[in-house]
């Protein structure tokens, strides 16, 4: 038998604010390498196309982990990868601190964060809010979107601040510490893979099942036969090559070299994070209302003409103003492109779905973050990068309205 849920607080909050939590440490431990990418270069005198290569193998490994992790999700539960996941993301945090060559930059960052980054994302989110939550599911997405965005915003100056302080290897000691001897723990007490573990139906579900819904044997095989897929695939790697892989890596160093100071582009940052934790969650607010699909064409031609207006910014108000635009779609796209694949290709096979879809994001910014270092390096500048993905920005414009807004295909 099952039992009503509690009068005050359903339990699908507590599941999502622990999942919050985790997102919210494991995106400011990603959000680490602009911060470190000077520090790096003087002490070892690494070359900036070697130090994003690393960061370009963390976002490949993190692409291809995340469906094999997300599959693992649906079949054995979220919980169980989440907390693997973060004490490797906890032990390849703390390792790098006391890393001296260049290959255990790459071991250490490149492939375990990879891993473990591919286990906290929002791969991890969407598996569990499309399993606890029928109503206010966009709004659940778009807290866990924000999750990215005020993870930066808390951290950056805080880490930036420590680094010019007292160097690199504190501020990865303090993520580190963070993932390993609080969310580690607390995950474990409090996280749930679905209702039915608490003698619960989901947040506004009413006669539904109470047993578990089984992942399908194959999803993926009638999955990669659908237009459907290789939209939101598409649409979503140029939704990487126009943030993380870009912006997490190099938006800091080019504003260096354009004459603002260090915390200045690390509270460029933050306030992007600030405005993007507004952005996501209306852009959640909004798609438990509107078409999805136009959603996303309007967020991604927004995203591609602030990006194309970047290289023109000079003064710490333009920046600012700059940061405010971009950051209201940075991770708008997430909660629409998450329900998306839910609708789609069903609940109970998300993990895997959206893990490949998540797979692509990783592709794409994997190439911006190595194809950015190595224009810089032949240019001088990364005047190009910022451009050439603004163009990208307004393909993936067309590419999401030709998604079709049909009911559940089988799988």
């Amino acid at each position: 038998m099952t039992r009503s849920a509690p009068s005050r607080v359903h339990y699908a909050w507590i599941v999502l604010a622990v999942t919050f939590l985790c997102l919210f440490v494991a995106a400011a431990l990603r959000a680490l390498p602009g911060i470190l990418m000077l520090g790096l270069e003087q002490e070892f005198g690494w070359s900036r196309p070697a130090i994003s290569g690393a960061v370009s193998v963390n976002l490949l490994v993190f692409g291809f982990s995340g469906p094999w992790l997300g599959r693992w999700m649906d079949i054995y539960g979220p919980k169980r990868i989440c907390l693997a996941s973060i004490a490797l993301l906890a032990l390849a945090a703390g390792a790098c601190a006391i890393m001296s060559e260049l290959w255990q930059w790459y071991l250490l960052w490149g492939v375990i964060a990879g891993i473990g980054s591919g286990g906290t994302s929002i791969v991890l989110g969407s598996a569990l809010i499309n399993r606890w939550f029928r109503e206010r599911r966009g709004v659940a997405l778009g807290i866990l979107g924000a999750a990215f965005s005020s993870g930066q915003l808390i951290f950056t100056p805080l880490v930036m601040q420590i680094n010019i302080d007292f160097g690199w290897r504190p501020a990865l000691l303090l993520l580190a510490g963070l993932l390993g001897l609080l969310i580690l723990p607390l995950s474990a007490y409090l996280l749930a893979d679905e209702p039915i573990r608490k003698g619960l139906h989901a947040y506004g579900a009413v006669g539904e099942e109470t047993k578990p819904v089984p992942a399908d044997l194959c999803p993926m095989h009638a999955a990669w036969g659908q237009p459907q897929f290789w939209v939101l695939a598409g649409s979503f790697a140029i939704c990487g090559f126009t943030t993380s892989g870009l912006f997490q890596t190099h938006l800091i160093p080019h504003g260096i070299e354009h004459g603002f100071t260090e915390m200045t582009m690390a509270v460029s940052l933050g306030l992007m994070g600030a405005a993007d934790i507004i952005g996501t969650l209306f852009s959640g607010w909004l798609c438990d209302r509107f078409d999805k699909r136009r959603l996303l064409a309007i967020y991604y031609a927004l995203r591609g003409l602030s990006l194309m207006a970047l290289p023109y910014v000079e003064s710490t108000e333009q920046l600012m103003l700059f940061s405010v635009v971009y950051g209201l779609n940075w991770l708008s796209t997430v909660p629409a492109t998450s329900a998306l694949t839910a609708d789609l290709f069903g609940k109970h096979n998300v993990g895997v779905v959206f893990g490949w879809v998540c797979c692509a994001h990783q592709l794409g910014a994997a190439l911006a973050s190595y194809s950015a270092g190595y224009l810089h390096s032949s240019l001088g500048n990364y005047n190009l990068a910022f451009l050439g993905s603004g163009l990208f920005a307004l393909v993936a414009t067309g590419l999401v309205v030709n998604v079709r807004a049909e009911q559940q295909l089988r799988v």
